[in-house]
């Protein structure tokens, strides 16, 4: 399995928890707004880390770290991924996995095999904006939704995520957004915010904040447990 980075503490990617965050190489869709763009790109990419590292670095770790947040990129592109998760669950960790819900089978196969505590799928707009969204033009939904009704049924902790760009979101598109993941127990706006490493940014922006927290109101009508991220609500 490509590792790319690894961030030895995190309070933020594994709510609740002491974590660490283990970031893997490449990934299917091509966002503009993607702020990892060097984990995407092969030509970005530089040399990947060492499995053994990484899994040494964990063993010393233990006991002082809660969990481990597994990202990306894309890490169920990796066929190798369940193997490298029962190491980190042979150590005593529990495991959140971030995915853009692409890959269903292997979510199904790593959650029901008890691989991983907590999933946060990304949710990335409105369905009929989907393929402009992740820069894919002619992107299939099928296997986003297939993720989507593995996790509303409920067989994994889960959050549901969108994160918020001036030029592709709307108040309209949110909420068809929110409606498309309806019953969901946790759905988080978070706010795009520029980093250093974006994919293709040109004429998208970030919302201010009380622009976020109008968004939030009105997407709170259709999942009342809607809530922000990186920006007080």
């Amino acid at each position: 399995m490509r590792i790319s980075g690894l961030q030895k503490m995190t309070l933020l990617d594994y709510p609740g928890k002491v974590a660490c965050t283990v970031f893997t190489g490449g990934c299917n869709l091509r966002c503009p707004f993607c702020h990892n763009a060097s984990l995407v790109l092969p030509e970005r990419a530089g040399d990947p880390m060492d499995e053994a590292a990484v899994l040494r670095f964990l063993e010393k770790r233990r006991g002082l770290l809660d969990g481990v947040a597994v990202t990306g990129g894309e890490p169920l592109l990796h066929a190798d991924l369940a193997d490298f998760l029962r190491r980190m669950r042979a150590l005593g960790y529990l495991v959140k996995l971030d995915t853009n819900g692409t890959f269903p089978e292997r979510l199904r196969a790593v959650v029901e095999e008890g691989l991983v505590d907590r999933v946060a799928m990304d949710v990335k707009n409105a369905p009929l904006l989907y393929g402009r969204t992740v820069g894919l033009r002619d992107f299939d939904l099928a296997a986003v939704e297939r993720s989507r009704d593995y996790l509303l049924a409920g067989h994994v902790a889960c959050e549901f995520r969108t994160t918020v760009v001036r030029g592709l979101h709307t108040a309209e598109s949110l909420c068809a957004a929110a409606r498309w993941i309806e019953g969901a127990r946790e759905y988080y706006l978070q706010q795009y915010k520029p980093s250093g490493d974006v994919l293709r940014i040109d004429g998208l922006s970030s919302f201010t904040d009380g622009e976020m927290r109008a968004l939030l109101a009105q997407v709170r009508e259709i999942v009342p447990t809607a809530r922000l991220r990186g920006v007080e609500e």
